[in-house]
């Protein structure tokens, strides 16, 4: 097969060929080793429209050429055969043909044609090309400084947009987790206009890639409906509160009109969200009282019932571990649920609470359910309550895998939940 590119040597000039040529030109001039020039197109060969099938050619062009051929003052031409490099890339004629002219086009080879358009070339005793004509890949040498600084700029560009999808993915959590409770709470607010401005937002997230300055402004309009959310939300939080005390403290004054909890028996402590570590605990007076309208309200056996479960579920609380010292050892945490929860009275609240609040620190679903299963729903949201704080602080990365880690330790009977709250008061203290 005739090595001639074209029967005339001759192809039309364009702009970028005669950009090419220049390349070339200037690319003689400077020292460049391949390995570099070569490592420094690959990172940006994407970005700069190269195709896959162009890199293969280009590294068959570039195993042809020598170390010396990249000295200052030379330059790197290749003159394999057509049926040569068909022989090592699987191309066909026209496939060559298509991805050497693109290189060409792009500007990281020049044509260097022969008068009669043949390649060839010989070298001399020193292996040194005396004179050549075919493929010159001194454009790589001209534009290696160009693509190492295009890198650059990619790699920051790239890290720049997954910090701006992070805040946005924590802002979309905290948002859905906000109108969720709200619903769920059937508190008053324009919770339906939320929820379709929240939807519009997430219809505008990016499915590939995308500029830093748009994520930006997705940004800025995921905190702005954050703000309005949050701010609708402690309204509403507000008005509740004030009369759930009210309707707590008729309940207490009530005692005969409502039927209790038969695990109220137990002289178990009556917790309250203070900043306190003893609880507040009830008298015998009160239990005595309890016992009394309890009987009255329920048959015996179906009380017996119902202390059997309570014995089994209290098994798996805490131990020596209350709700205030939570409250307390983990501040961000009770604050985030004191404003979706309002008043809690007990770990039942907390426990709800805890299930609103997984979904925005990226816990999933089924790692709560195993969790619930695995400690018990009190020991469960305590478990959850530490790992929440820990993330806020940035000293948990992976939310989700840290709370299997602590079922897999409870299971293994290592873990001690009591000892990592106290370690928290004693660093709040020092």
């Amino acid at each position: 097969m005739s090595n001639a590119w074209q029967p005339s040597g001759w192809r039309k000039p364009t702009p970028g060929l005669g950009i090419a040529e220049q390349l070339a030109r200037a690319g003689e001039h400077v020292a460049v080793p391949k390995t570099r020039a070569f490592v420094a197109v690959k990172r940006v060969g994407a970005y700069i429209g190269l195709k896959a099938g162009d890199m293969m050619l280009l590294d068959t062009l570039g195993a042809f050429t020598q170390a010396q051929d990249w000295d200052a003052g030379r330059r790197p031409i290749v003159w394999a055969s057509n049926a040569y490099l068909m022989e090592q890339t699987g191309f066909s004629l026209s496939a060559l043909k298509r991805h050497a002219r693109r290189l060409a086009e792009i500007g990281v080879i020049s044509f260097k044609d022969s008068p009669n358009g043949k390649r060839w070339g010989r070298r001399d005793a020193e292996g040194r090309i005396v004179e050549a004509y075919g493929f010159d890949l001194s454009p790589l040498s001209a534009r290696a400084e160009e693509f190492e600084e295009l890198h650059a700029e990619l790699r920051a560009e790239r890290e720049r947009c997954q910090r701006l999808k992070r805040q946005i993915t924590v802002a979309r959590r905290m948002i859905r987790a906000r109108i969720e409770a709200a619903v769920s709470g059937a508190l008053r607010g324009p919770w339906a206009q939320f929820t379709g401005l929240f939807e519009e937002l997430l219809d505008r997230l990016p499915r590939r890639h995308e500029a830093s300055e748009q994520l930006t402004r997705l940004l800025t309009w995921f905190r702005e409906l954050q703000e309005r959310v949050e701010a609708a939300f402690l309204k509403a939080s507000e008005v509740v509160q004030p009369v759930e005390n009210t309707l707590e403290t008729k309940e207490q004054s009530s005692e005969t009109s409502q039927e209790l909890d038969p695990r109220e028996i137990i002289s178990d402590p009556h917790i309250l969200i203070t900043n306190q570590l003893n609880p507040v605990t009830r008298n015998s007076s009160e239990n005595e009282n309890d016992d009394a309208v309890v009987h009255n309200a329920r048959p015996q056996d179906q009380v017996d019932k119902d202390l059997e479960e309570w014995v089994a579920e209290v098994s798996k609380k805490p131990a020596t571990l209350d709700l205030p010292t939570l409250m307390q050892a983990c501040p961000e945490f009770a604050s985030w649920a004191h404003n979706m929860g309002g008043f809690l009275r007990d770990w039942s609240d907390l426990h709800r609470i805890a299930g609103q609040l997984r979904p925005m620190i990226g816990v999933s679903e089924h790692a709560w359910n195993v969790a619930q299963d695995r400690l018990g729903k009190h020991v469960a949201t305590a478990a959850l309550a530490l790992v929440f704080e820990k993330h806020c602080a940035g000293e948990v990365s992976s939310p989700n895998g840290y709370l299997r880690g602590m079922v897999i330790k409870a299971v293994a009977g290592e873990l001690h939940l009591e000892r990592s709250f106290y370690g928290r008061l004693s660093g709040q203290a020092a």
